[in-house]
């Protein structure tokens, strides 16, 4: 028989197989996730869940996609952190006098305690791509924290309260805009789609079998 654990899902008591992860178990439990989480239609990193073990007081915060039910754990669901996100136009921003320090002035509070770092599920140096940003080294801040999905666990750790997603975020998008060569053929590739040139080609694609489709991504030219 399939083994199985007893956890305390969302205050309830279920009995579920150990080989699931946190968001399966709750799924299994009968729970419908079917708002915010990133493979359930919504976007990733939406579904954090804090938790502890029976019998021990210590708090964790993970993202429930990627971490194994255990046997008693206590379970809470996580709506999203209260970030300070600042509004801005884009176009009227530019990547000098280091306009991240003013929308966000609570990067210069960070002490250092790498607690950011510690608590990134995809084990990204947040406290390094905030380092960065602090000194207007956007291109390398964007680099750093390319891989965030957003979940926020590393504000959920931060004493100094800083929003680091989403000042990753917006050094991603000055990358984007001002920063990073633009692609000479992008304005005639947009244009082409804009046209309907592949519509054809696309919907060859969706009908090949799985196999020829790996092949086809894993030998596909990448632009430099």
């Amino acid at each position: 028989m399939e083994a199985m654990v007893t956890a305390w899902l969302l205050g309830k008591k279920c009995t579920v197989p150990a080989t699931l992860t946190i968001m399966d178990a709750m799924e299994y439990a009968g729970f419908k996730l079917i708002r915010g989480v990133g493979c359930r239609n919504g976007f990733c990193g939406a579904c954090a869940v804090i938790y502890r073990l029976k019998g021990t007081t210590e708090l964790k915060v993970v993202l429930a996609c990627q971490t194994k039910i255990e046997e008693g754990m206590c379970v809470g669901k996580i709506e999203s952190f209260p970030l300070n996100k600042r509004s801005f136009n884009l176009e009227e921003l530019r990547p000098t006098d280091n306009i991240i320090g003013q929308l966000y002035p609570e990067i210069y509070s960070c002490i250092g305690c790498n607690a950011c770092t510690k608590g990134c599920p995809e084990g990204i140096n947040v406290m390094q791509y905030i380092a960065y940003a602090q000194r207007g080294e956007y291109e390398k801040c964007a680099r750093e924290s390319f891989d965030c999905v957003g979940c926020n666990i590393c504000a959920s750790r931060c004493p100094a309260q800083i929003s680091h997603s989403a000042v990753g975020l917006l050094a991603r998008r000055l990358t984007g805009r001002y920063l990073e060569p633009q692609c000479a053929h992008l304005e005639k590739r947009v244009a082409e789609v804009e046209q309907g040139l592949y519509r054809e080609p696309l919907t060859k694609l969706k009908n090949l079998p799985l196999a020829e489709l790996q092949k086809l991504y894993n030998n596909r030219e990448i632009e430099k």
